[in-house]
């Protein structure tokens, strides 16, 4: 863990309340990671554009928070494996009336069926 934890500031806030780069092309994403050392919020690997795992990729931050309302656990891509990490700078999540998926008025009727 003592990598995780040099990965993580706990001062920074969240880029936003959705994903970064679905935002810039007027993509959708389904649920959004947080990067704990930057900040940046990016979607899952379960959305279309897996811009989280993409911004791992390209940073080299390994420990991303889930944004999800009501979920605090932390994944750390080097170890692919859930961490511990400390409480992160407010808002802890999305808009609760934020859709899910998101946001609602980018999101394709038939989103289940793109998703596999």
């Amino acid at each position: 863990m003592a990598g995780a934890v040099q990965a993580i500031d706990p001062s920074v806030p969240p880029s936003g309340a959705g994903c970064v780069e679905c935002d810039e092309t007027g993509s959708w994403w389904l649920h959004l990671r947080r990067c704990a050392a930057c900040g940046h919020v990016g979607c899952c690997d379960d959305s279309l554009n897996k811009h989280a795992t993409a911004h791992y990729r390209q940073t080299g931050h390994p420990v991303m928070q889930s944004f999800e309302p009501g979920e605090d656990w932390f994944w750390d891509y080097a170890t692919e494996d859930y961490t511990d990490g400390p409480r992160l700078a407010d808002p802890q999540s999305h808009p609760r009336s934020q859709s899910v998926p998101g946001p609602a008025e980018r999101v394709p009727a038939d989103w289940e069926a793109l998703l596999g």
